[in-house]
């Protein structure tokens, strides 16, 4: 892959693509426009890189409920969402970035649910050792990852991209009200939202039903 192609892969603009990778705006540019040519062992380490971040947000199932698992505190037992999942962070001493239905709750874009039991995140293998943690990966580009309220948690583009790759396990309606919630409070736009292109179909059907969310 080229440079532009490699971007692309991952639905980041330029100057997304440049800070998720610590290279200079202007080099990025230079390289797709062919000004520069980057060095044969930067185009190896970024194929790396980038082969990492795409494959680094899937999964395959749901977790049952083991008995010989810790439990993380219940949800029903938290008024709020923030606590609740401030004292999920706690009890995982901070190692954890939420993703998914937790990220959007860390941002406020999502309300959650009373019953929530799903904690989506991303970290060590540790995490795997409680009951609820769907392990999304041990990996995630700081570039991805945001921290508010003392809680780290996968920015919006990043979680769009990780629903669309689990979309089939993922219960869809946190990701369209909080789509909805960025619609209305931007000026009624999606500027600033930016997909894997070959998401690109589904993002556009589902804006569209989330336009129509607070309607219906």
């Amino acid at each position: 892959m080229n440079i532009r192609e490699m971007r692309k892969s991952l639905g980041d603009t330029q100057s997304e693509f440049a800070a998720r990778y610590n290279i200079p705006f202007r080099t990025v540019q230079n390289w797709e426009t062919g000004v520069r040519q980057p060095p044969e062992y930067i185009l190896d380490l970024l194929e790396s890189r980038i082969r990492e971040d795409l494959i680094n947000h899937r999964t395959a199932v749901l977790p049952k409920y083991d008995p010989h698992k810790s439990d993380l505190p219940n949800r029903r037992e938290y008024v709020g969402a923030l606590s609740w999942l401030k004292s999920v962070s706690d009890s995982l001493d901070g190692n954890v970035v939420f993703a998914l239905d937790e990220a959007l709750m860390c941002e406020g874009r999502f309300g959650g649910r009373s019953d929530e039991y799903i904690v989506w995140a991303y970290g060590d293998n540790r995490l795997s050792e409680y009951n609820g943690i769907v392990l999304l990966g041990n990996h995630i580009s700081p570039y991805c990852v945001r921290e508010e309220n003392g809680l780290r948690f996968t920015g919006f583009n990043r979680t769009l991209s990780d629903a669309f790759a689990n979309e089939s396990l993922l219960d869809m309606q946190g990701i369209t009200e909080a789509l909805s919630r960025y619609y209305y409070s931007n000026g009624e736009s999606f500027n600033g939202i930016t997909v894997d292109p070959k998401y690109q179909n589904r993002f556009e059907r589902l804006a569209n039903e989330a336009i129509d969310y607070y309607s219906n």
